[in-house]
């Protein structure tokens, strides 16, 4: 099993982090309603994925 020789400095532990941050989430634009709605998710607003009715909305 691999053991490290040398301890690992903070600055070198706070470089590799520096790349987790928060991204905003993608939107796109529904066909059938033009409401915003996350990619690969069914339309909250009218219940469309792919072009036919996933959801039953209200």
């Amino acid at each position: 099993m691999g053991v490290p020789k040398r301890r690992t400095s903070k600055q070198k532990k706070r470089q590799r982090r520096a790349h987790w941050k928060i991204e905003a989430p993608k939107l796109v634009k529904c066909p059938q309603c033009q409401a915003l709605t996350a990619t690969h998710r069914a339309c909250p607003g009218c219940g469309y994925y792919k072009g036919r009715e996933a959801v039953a909305v209200k």
